[in-house]
């Protein structure tokens, strides 16, 4: 850790193999990720009789560990050799899935809540080496462009994501779309294989003492930028916007609009499709604009969004709000991963991760587990009303840091 490390440079994005394969791994795993999501959506609501309860806690039992778990997965992800972690993730996901679903076919049916619970623990290890391996092998002036294209891929998926889990749920049912995620976990680790080493070595048995040191350095670093700090209260605020909105889509879909639930899944389309052609769009002009600038974009058009969501009971007006929102969506996404990529070194990247995105999760959770009781006493007109005013103090947030220059290298721990 007192060195830089080298990062293998590239010609071009797209032939640089280690994108080419991470990409890969990410289409299966979206699929996996898809169809669970679904398929455990259609069956909570099925059995409990769309009880809002119920529904909230699959993105408690999802998103809840993140919160628990990412503090120390960045920790070790900064320790252990990177690809090596992701493969071993994706390998104890797929075993995890499999012993589950045996679960749920012998016991009770309150077990589908374990399959997000530990894929989402798993992935707190996996993703932020990810993000290590990305600051490696891939050139800081495409760094914001690498981005865009994994923004891309998530809109791709955002598109047909929902009609294959709702056709593969309504057509094999939970146990077979449990399974798909298992299979598509071992996949996505064999495809990982091809990744080319990372010449990351894991830390000594003498370093292995220094975990909660390790552990301070992240909260450390981040709290002396003050880009990191605004950052992380931009974090904050989304989070507790983003999950009392995805908590209580479904109501949007049955309530406001009167349509069935699975109605969800042409709502989330079409916010798919915006993203597909927001990603390309702001891949094409990504160099030129500072990423603190696009994630207050994207926060101020979401704020303006989700407002009008919850008021509209028009299906036109509500998809073609969900599409100007998803346009401008990979503002977010692009801006948030550049700016923990600019202003972090390659060898506290995984912390500064795990510090910044519990933040995020954390309050998403919290306010995913107020969702069904916020329902219950305030409409849903006021419930996302205040979601985009936190959506805009956020956007506001950005505007002490809009026009601080990332370091043209990030300071090690050691520099600090």
């Amino acid at each position: 850790m007192n060195k830089p490390e080298k990062r293998a440079t590239a010609p071009s994005l797209l032939s640089n193999r280690f994108l080419q394969t991470i990409l890969f791994s990410n289409v299966l795993l979206q699929i996996g990720i898809w169809v669970r999501n679904f398929a455990i959506l259609l069956y909570v609501a099925d059995r409990t009789n769309n009880d809002p309860y119920a529904i909230s806690l699959i993105s408690v039992a999802e998103f809840a560990p993140i919160f628990v778990f990412s503090f120390i997965g960045g920790t070790f992800a900064d320790r252990w050799r990177p690809k090596r972690t992701m493969i071993w993730c994706d390998v104890l996901s797929a075993v995890s899935v499999f012993a589950v679903l045996l679960t749920i076919h012998f016991g009770s049916w309150h077990s589908v809540y374990l399959v997000a619970f530990i894929s989402a623990i798993l992935s707190q290890f996996s993703q932020p080496s990810g993000m290590r391996l990305f600051k490696y092998h891939v050139s800081e002036d495409q760094l914001q462009q690498g981005m865009a294209l994994f923004q891309s891929l998530m809109a791709i998926f955002m598109v047909l994501g929902p009609m294959l889990g709702t056709f593969v749920y309504s057509t094999f049912g939970l146990e077979i779309s449990i399974a798909i995620m298992g299979v598509v976990f071992l996949l996505s680790a064999l495809v990982l294989i091809r990744l080319p080493e990372d010449n990351m070595e894991s830390q000594t048995v003498a370093a292995k003492g220094q975990f909660r040191k390790d552990f301070i350095e992240g909260f450390r670093f981040v709290w002396q930028s003050q880009v990191l700090r605004m950052l992380g209260l931009a974090f904050i605020l989304a989070g507790l916007a983003v999950g009392v909105a995805q908590a209580l889509n479904l109501f949007i879909v049955t309530e406001r609009l009167g349509k069935s639930k699975e109605f969800l899944q042409y709502l989330l389309m079409v916010n798919g499709v915006a993203m597909l052609i927001g990603g390309g769009i702001v891949a094409a002009f990504a160099k030129r604009v500072p990423p603190q600038i696009l994630l207050a974009i994207g926060m101020l058009a979401g704020a303006v969004c989700t407002a009008i969501v919850g008021y509209s009971t028009s299906v036109p007006v509500t998809l073609t709000v969900q599409f100007l929102n998803g346009l401008v969506f990979p503002c977010i996404h692009i801006g948030i991963s550049t700016m923990i990529l600019k202003w972090s070194h390659a060898s506290i990247v995984g912390r500064v991760n795990g510090v910044l995105n519990p933040m995020f999760v954390g309050m998403m959770v919290i306010s995913m587990s107020f969702a069904g009781a916020l329902k219950d006493s305030l409409s849903l007109s006021t419930i996302y009303s205040g979601a985009g005013l936190l959506f805009l103090i956020g956007a506001l947030a950005m505007v002490p840091i809009m026009n601080q220059k990332a370091p043209d290298s990030a300071p090690t721990v050691q520099e600090m």
